[in-house]
């Protein structure tokens, strides 16, 4: 049980490194690709990404127009990814949303 804990704590640790390190910078479509094209998104221990699904951006080409963009993201990033849900107001989340948009 100990071990379990320590790994859990260590792991929300990097989370939070990663998180903070993309805190720093400004929400972009660049870092939006980036973290699109990551396995690693959310804390995911996989090998899948965003991309996995979508390649190319296949499947979201509507999807800037829906409201409810930031959750659809979240659900793909615990169901499909097995990550954590992003911050709604974090740069990554936001660098997502304009990804999302460039494909208008």
């Amino acid at each position: 049980m100990m071990k379990s804990a320590k790994a859990a704590m260590l792991a929300a640790a990097m989370i939070a490194m990663g998180a903070s390190a993309h805190a720093a910078q400004t929400p972009s479509v660049a870092l939006g690709e980036k973290l699109f094209n990551d396995p690693k998104l959310g804390g995911a221990a996989g090998t899948k990404s965003c991309a996995s699904c979508h390649q190319d951006g296949a499947g979201i080409e509507f999807s800037y127009k829906k409201p409810n963009l930031p959750q659809i993201i979240n659900m793909c990033i615990t169901r499909g990814l097995n990550g954590t849900p992003l911050p709604l107001e974090s740069v990554e989340m936001k660098s997502l949303i304009l990804y999302h948009q460039s494909f208008r």
